[in-house]
């Protein structure tokens, strides 16, 4: 199985989302499940200051990570494609990928770009809540 988590830049709520998921997965002994992450604007910068020093607050450490572009190929080869927004979502079923393997995450999460340490620690948090609900039903298949 294969879960792709996709936000605009792939320079903060994606590469978050992919630990925190890879995380909960590696605790549930399901090591046999990839987690990749990718942008619909990315153009291979590295995640923000910001993004790298609230997830080393919780020990995970996404500083070396560089944004990766979303492809066609990364949408077919995966199982679930995790979205931050609405849009993203919109975006990708126009883009080719199966609307079926799309999910919101939470209500939807909000883009910290630009935004302080508190900005990206609440973000930091829902995509923990929204992760962790998305990996219940993952480790129950």
């Amino acid at each position: 199985m294969r879960i792709l988590f996709v936000c605009t830049g792939n320079t903060c709520r994606s590469p978050m989302a992919a630990a925190l998921m890879r995380r909960r997965l590696d605790r549930a002994g399901r090591e046999d499940i990839i987690v990749d992450s990718a942008g619909l604007a990315a153009d291979g910068g590295p995640v923000t200051q910001e993004a790298a020093a609230v997830m080393r607050e919780i020990g995970l450490d996404i500083a070396g990570r560089r944004s990766q572009p979303l492809t066609l190929g990364l949408c077919q080869e995966s199982d679930i494609i995790a979205v931050m927004t609405p849009a993203h979502a919109a975006a990708l079923t126009a883009y080719g990928a199966a609307p079926e393997k799309i999910r919101l995450l939470g209500r939807g999460i909000p883009d910290p770009f630009g935004g302080g340490r508190d900005l990206y620690r609440r973000t930091r948090d829902a995509l923990e809540q929204a992760v962790d609900i998305l990996a219940q039903e993952i480790v129950k298949r």
